[in-house]
């Protein structure tokens, strides 16, 4: 039986397996720590292009983080070393910073987690390398939509499978796999929390949201089997048949009468191709 706690922001609690239920200032630390990591997205969109390295990203990444008075939730987390992910083409998520060059017709995920005041602020967006092809770039649509859809599920009431439900039958009504050995969760104070917040599975089922619950939803869409294996470096998580994948990640929270999507673009870049 799932178990809600209503919880003092103050307050870092254990990962217990409850759903923790914040109030106003939960609402108002997410706000900046998720508006942080929508600044920071933005700021990639300027950056990603052929020729540079993802070492080179991961470092701007981390100053942007230190400079708002930040830190990259992910650095030292179960030993990563780095300041985000980023997952290129077939790499499904967890890809790991390095001197790898972006290629033209790369697609590329980015996914950031700044820490700022005791609050996480967890979001991801594609972005396209030069002249991506078109199925390439259809993947990444529709992997948006699929976010967007996922979220129009979110609302007093509604049960998580509605949400992982929207999301699926969008991706397989494309023809597209959707990824289920990694899944969205809960998180404020701590980095992951309860719930798990899957992204294929059937409306009415799940626990029911309710207000003051934060959560992240981000599907991972193959355009090919659903199939993921994960590297030797412990990390990086690649599709089984060497399709491409592509990810996008909002942090919310559930309101009174919706949700609140705490990382959104303050320049509206949404989804690309983006403006700069």
């Amino acid at each position: 039986m799932t178990q809600y706690q209503i919880v003092d922001d103050t307050d870092i609690l254990p990962r217990d397996g409850t759903i923790k239920l914040h109030g106003e200032a939960g609402f108002a630390g997410m706000r900046k720590a998720g508006r942080l990591a929508a600044e920071i997205l933005d700021a990639m969109a300027e950056m990603v292009r052929p020729g540079i390295t993802t070492g080179a990203l991961d470092d701007a990444v981390r100053s942007m983080t230190l400079d708002a008075g930040a830190v990259p939730a992910t650095a030292g987390y179960r030993g990563y070393r780095h300041s985000c992910c980023i997952s290129i083409n077939h790499v499904v998520c967890h890809g790991i910073p390095s001197e790898k060059t972006l290629k033209d017709g790369d697609i590329v995920n980015i996914d950031v987690t700044p820490l700022l005041n005791g609050w996480h602020g967890d979001s991801s967006r594609m972005y396209l390398v030069g002249d991506v092809p078109l199925k390439a770039r259809r993947l990444v649509d529709v992997t948006y939509e699929c976010l967007m859809i996922g979220i129009e599920q979110a609302r007093p009431g509604a049960r998580l499978g509605d949400i992982a439900s929207a999301i699926q039958t969008h991706a397989e009504n494309h023809r597209y796999g959707v990824v289920r050995e990694f899944c969205g969760h809960g998180l404020g104070r701590l980095f992951h929390d309860a719930p798990e917040v899957v992204h294929a599975g059937r409306a009415g089922t799940g626990p029911e949201l309710k207000p003051g619950m934060f959560f992240t939803i981000e599907p991972m869409i193959n355009l090919g089997k659903a199939g993921v294996k994960l590297l030797d470096d412990g990390w990086t998580a690649v599709t089984r048949d060497r399709s491409l994948s592509a990810q996008f990640e909002h942090s919310i929270g559930i309101t009174e009468d919706g949700c609140e999507i705490f990382t959104l673009s303050p320049k509206e870049r949404h989804a690309p191709p983006y403006e700069v």
